[in-house]
């Protein structure tokens, strides 16, 4: 009875505050840190691929949060460039929960869905089901998911330095004539993103304040939201209390 009484309390108040949300504030692109699914298998003494499954099968949710509030682009870490440092037996089980959350993003229909990461350095099966997707789902008229698998935001900055020289010595350039006239326009045509607007909002679930690398050049202004709610359990109110927050706050853009 505590309990029913408690989810009636929590919808009444995320209609609360979903009612107080103003339409011209709301993000236009979320990067979600999807943090604290190993945490939450272990509090409620499930297994840890059971916590990363209840993580994929939360996607969905959010998504759908993101359509009702008009949000354009979100982009999901799904697993970072550390992450391919685990054991064989602790990663390849992570891979296949990624390449089945893909997979369902893909094959949902609602959304478009576009790779960030280097993909080269995932495995054959891992890269074949991130370009299935992006040509399944890449053409689609609803929300740009960006799905960060294989992702490090200092790898990103890296791969894109390296691809702007790469083209710019195919033109003819010297690297004294490229040294001499690169902007910062020049690297953010080479990010993994380039052509999708920054994010204006960065969620972190789990309690952790930090970025760990996530997107680091592209969200040099944006606002962020850290939830103490681990991934798993992270619900429509805490996603409208992120929202409310953002609507909040004043963007100075670094000034």
């Amino acid at each position: 009875m505590k309990n029913k009484l408690r989810q009636l309390a929590v919808k009444l108040y995320a209609r609360r505050v979903e009612g107080h949300l103003d339409p011209e504030q709301v993000p236009k692109h979320i990067g979600v840190i999807l943090d604290g699914n190993r945490r939450w298998a272990k509090a409620a003494g499930n297994t840890t691929r059971e916590g990363h499954q209840a993580g994929a099968a939360k996607i969905r949710e959010l998504l759908s949060w993101c359509e009702e509030t008009e949000v354009k682009v979100v982009t999901l870490w799904l697993l970072s460039t550390d992450n391919l440092d685990r054991p064989e037996d602790e990663l390849g089980p992570l891979l296949t929960i990624v390449e089945g959350a893909v997979r369902d993003l893909a094959e949902d229909g609602r959304w478009r869905v576009h790779h960030v990461g280097a993909i080269e350095a995932l495995p054959e099966r891992t890269q074949q089901v991130l370009r299935d997707a992006e040509r399944v789902a890449g053409d689609r008229d609803g929300i740009l998911v960006n799905v960060a698998v294989g992702y490090g935001g200092r790898q990103e900055i890296t791969d894109a330095v390296r691809s702007l020289l790469a083209k710019r010595a195919a033109d003819g350039d010297t690297l004294e004539r490229v040294a001499g006239t690169l902007r910062l326009e020049d690297i953010a045509e080479h990010l993994y993103t380039r052509g999708q607007p920054d994010p204006d909002l960065v969620i972190r679930t789990s309690g952790e304040q930090r970025l760990s690398g996530f997107m680091l050049w592209q969200s040099a202004h944006s606002e962020y939201h850290f939830c103490d709610v681990y991934w798993p359990a992270f619900r429509r109110v805490d996603f409208l209390r992120a929202m409310r927050d953002f609507a909040a706050r004043h963007r100075r853009f670094g000034h």
